[in-house]
């Protein structure tokens, strides 16, 4: 491999034949013409030809530095963006999120390889807390989360009602039937019609807070009567509801993007077209300061591009 010039005169160079002024050059790289011109000199030596041509009041590139002028602003380019990548990878950029466990687990993890595989320099932690559901828990119970425990991105569900944060609303949300999609043909009672759910065992989410899907409210939209909206299996945690589901347990009543990836892995199956608005939605929520967050600002657009392409399915 040939002797590579000094670096430093290749940068000269570049500046120089960018302005196509030595003067020029000097200003951009804070130093004085006649070293611009010292540089220029030896990297001249160094190749063996001429760059520049020297004209009375300007100077113009010779074919030579026309023709490699291109892949040398190429090659500087690269190394800005290797230098950049270093720095990354030692800052250790980290983003810590948190959200109910239910949403972690059923909708943001499936989904994380995409941002990992996108932004490797950042680190993720995942918090789950319960207590990020429904609206009882306003701005000043936010402010402890955000302060005291050091989180960057909260994920909620509620009525996006937070003053003095900034609020990006992911989604609204419809409740719906969940099943096995062997009780569409199995046993029986096949589920074929809403009014089939008398013959199945109901799975109720009983967690306590705000907008919670019922299937007294689903059974009233749907127009069905006769049917117990309170007996069958009752549990403290969506998890346990969509669990049962899946293995045949009974039809669960939950939030249609929780359950998203069990449906599109064929675990589960909404048995009927009707989904029920439900009266709050999910947002995402960080301080105002954390505008200047690079990491931070990263997720958050990834989140909000994730939720886009889902909407364009």
């Amino acid at each position: 491999m040939a002797q590579l010039p000094p670096l430093n005169s290749l940068r000269v160079f570049e500046s120089a034949a960018r302005h196509l002024s030595f003067s020029k050059a000097a200003d951009e790289l804070f130093v004085t013409k006649a070293a611009v011109s010292h540089q220029i000199k030896a990297l001249e030596d160094h190749l063996g030809f001429s760059l520049f041509e020297r004209k009375s009041r300007a100077i113009e590139l010779t074919e030579a530095a026309k023709v490699a002028l291109p892949k040398l602003r190429e090659g500087f380019s690269n190394l800005s963006e290797s230098v950049q990548l270093m720095r990354r990878y030692t800052e250790h950029a980290s983003v810590n999120v948190c959200m109910a466990p239910s949403f972690a687990a059923k909708w943001l993890v499936p989904r994380l390889h995409s941002f990992s595989g996108a932004h490797p320099e950042i680190d993720m932690q995942i918090t789950g807390d319960d207590t990020l559901i429904g609206s009882r828990n306003t701005s000043a119970n936010m402010d402890d989360w955000f302060r005291n425990d050091k989180i960057d991105v909260i994920i909620r569900f509620g009525s996006g009602n937070y003053p003095g944060y900034r609020v990006d609303k992911l989604f609204d949300v419809t409740a719906v039937p969940l099943c096995s999609p062997n009780l569409l043909t199995e046993g029986e009672h096949p589920l074929k019609e809403p009014g089939d759910l008398r013959h199945h065992t109901l799975l109720h989410d009983d967690t306590g807070y705000s907008g919670r899907p019922s299937w007294a409210s689903w059974l009233a939209l749907a127009g069905v009567e006769g049917i117990d909206a309170k007996r069958g299996l009752h549990f403290n945690h969506v998890l346990l509801v969509l669990a049962g589901a899946i293995d045949e347990q009974g039809v669960g009543l939950s939030m249609e993007p929780l359950a998203q990836s069990d449906i599109n892995a064929g675990r589960l199956c909404i048995p009927f077209d009707l989904k029920m608005p439900l009266e709050n939605s999910y947002y995402i929520i960080r301080p105002e300061q954390e505008s200047n967050n690079e990491a931070v600002e990263s997720f958050v657009s990834w989140i909000l591009q994730e939720v886009s392409n889902d909407a364009a399915k």
